[in-house]
């Protein structure tokens, strides 16, 4: 490879490497034998700090199915817990991995330190951005509506890392209405929100971000949320649930659009963000949005590594 691929943020692709991917990750979701061995003879590492279930075993199973091997680190496993540097780790790992898949609580700007280097880097969660989720999102949507154009999607729950991805993917498409509901004090980050703004500017859509649930939009396709306590984080406010209380998804909620469905990154914890017969109901593609995370794993592996 002369060109070496990093996926850090979103922002790391074009307008048409992103549609690509996620049309790649719709193709391997029709067969995922569709790739082949392409990464035959190559070594990835996938190092995470923190608790991973769908993401990590994505990646590890992806990557084994697209013919690579795989070295896997855990949070005790590395001399950065010693002191080594992240440069030098990134310079060392570069000189014998073929690419690195990591999650860390940590900047992105320690990613970038690690992709310094020869060795392609995927984000698979940081603080900041949660890129690959979102690109299981964009799948999981081409999949089941068929477009992304003229979406009408509703956000519901904290400004986090997994809303950040999608404040940077979805307004890219011609039309999409994307509208955030945060609680007060744990919107999105303002340069964040204004990127996406600008987004849905450049394409056609709108994006808006409101800290309450009333007057919610009239039409809507999708109603998406994630868990309260994001993975890896804390709050400072030690009465945070009664913030977050007025942003639960229930049945009221999504009775306002009978043909939306619903949508969750998981973990749930049912009773807090989502009722349980909101995520185990019929109109929940949350599961299905679960195993696309392999499909669009793959088709990042496969660019990251110039294989596609």
């Amino acid at each position: 490879m002369t060109d070496v691929r990093h996926l850090i943020s979103l922002n790391d692709l074009t307008d048409d490497e992103l549609e690509h991917v996620v049309l790649r990750g719709v193709k391997l979701a029709e067969d995922v034998t569709a790739s082949g061995d392409v990464l035959h003879g190559r070594v990835i590492g996938i190092y995470f700090s923190k608790t991973s279930t769908r993401t990590r075993t994505a990646f590890t199973s992806g990557a084994l199915r697209l013919g690579a091997r795989v070295i896997a680190y855990g949070p005790g496993d590395l001399q950065l817990n010693t002191g080594e540097t992240v440069e030098d780790t990134g310079h060392v790992l570069s000189g014998m991995l073929d690419g690195l898949v990591l999650r860390t609580a940590g900047p992105p700007e320690e990613m970038r330190a690690l992709a310094a280097h020869t060795m392609p880097v995927v984000n698979a969660m940081s603080a900041e951005e949660h890129p690959t989720q979102a690109l299981a999102d964009l799948t999981t949507m081409m999949t089941r509506f068929g477009r992304i154009e003229g979406l009408r999607v509703l956000y519901v729950g904290e400004g986090n890392n997994t809303a950040a991805a999608l404040a940077r993917a979805l307004p890219r498409f011609p039309g999409v209405e994307l509208d955030f509901r945060t609680p007060p004090g744990y919107g999105l980050r303002p340069g964040i929100l204004a990127e996406a703004v600008a987004l849905a500017g450049r394409s056609g859509g709108v994006v808006r971000e409101r800290h309450d649930m009333a007057g919610l939009p009239e039409a809507c396709d999708v109603v998406y949320t994630t868990r309260w306590q994001t993975t890896g984080t804390s709050k400072p406010d030690p009465d945070w649930r009664t913030v977050f209380e007025p942003f639960r998804v229930d049945a009221s909620v999504m009775a306002g659009w009978p043909r939306a469905v619903f949508m969750h990154d998981l973990p749930a914890h049912r009773g807090e963000e989502v009722t349980a017969d909101v995520l185990d109901g019929p109109r929940s593609i949350a599961f299905d949005q679960a195993r696309h995370k392999l499909h669009s794993a793959m088709a990042v592996l496969e660019w990251t590594q110039g294989a596609s």
